[in-house]
């Protein structure tokens, strides 16, 4: 099957999935300079695979998908970090926090797959509208 939309991204619709967890989770945290800097590097990440896989259907390769892909991938290891200061903080159990954790952190593989495997696709006819899964 061929990827025609970002929507189609199993690693955005984790992204998104991940993105409203962090939400609720600090919906009535009262640390608005936590919250804020936790929930934008949430959305960070779905963003970044979204707009990099929109920007390279108009392109001949995947620079910018791979640059959009290399900044998500360090923004879910930014919302990565902050869960432990949060857990450190008491904002979240232990069990909450390396429960999003360990969706970061397989959200980061994809992330890192998908960046592989269009590496090595560059040359191959790599445009991300021939994306398959």
């Amino acid at each position: 099957m061929t990827i025609q939309n970002f929507e189609e991204l199993v690693i955005w619709q984790e992204a998104r999935k991940l993105c409203k967890q962090v939400y609720a989770f600090f919906k009535n945290n009262k640390d608005y300079g936590f919250k804020d800097q936790i929930q934008r590097a949430a959305v960070s990440i779905m963003n970044n695979i979204a707009e990099g896989f929109d920007r390279s259907k108009s392109s001949k390769d995947n620079k910018q998908f791979l640059s959009f892909l290399n900044i998500a991938y360090g923004s879910c290891g930014e919302v990565k970090s902050m869960l432990y200061i949060a857990q450190d903080l008491n904002y979240l159990s232990m069990q909450e926090s390396e429960q999003l954790r360990i969706d970061c952190i397989s959200i980061s593989a994809k992330i890192k797959g998908l960046i592989i495997t269009l590496k090595e696709n560059n040359g191959k006819n790599n445009r991300t509208n021939n994306l398959t899964i």
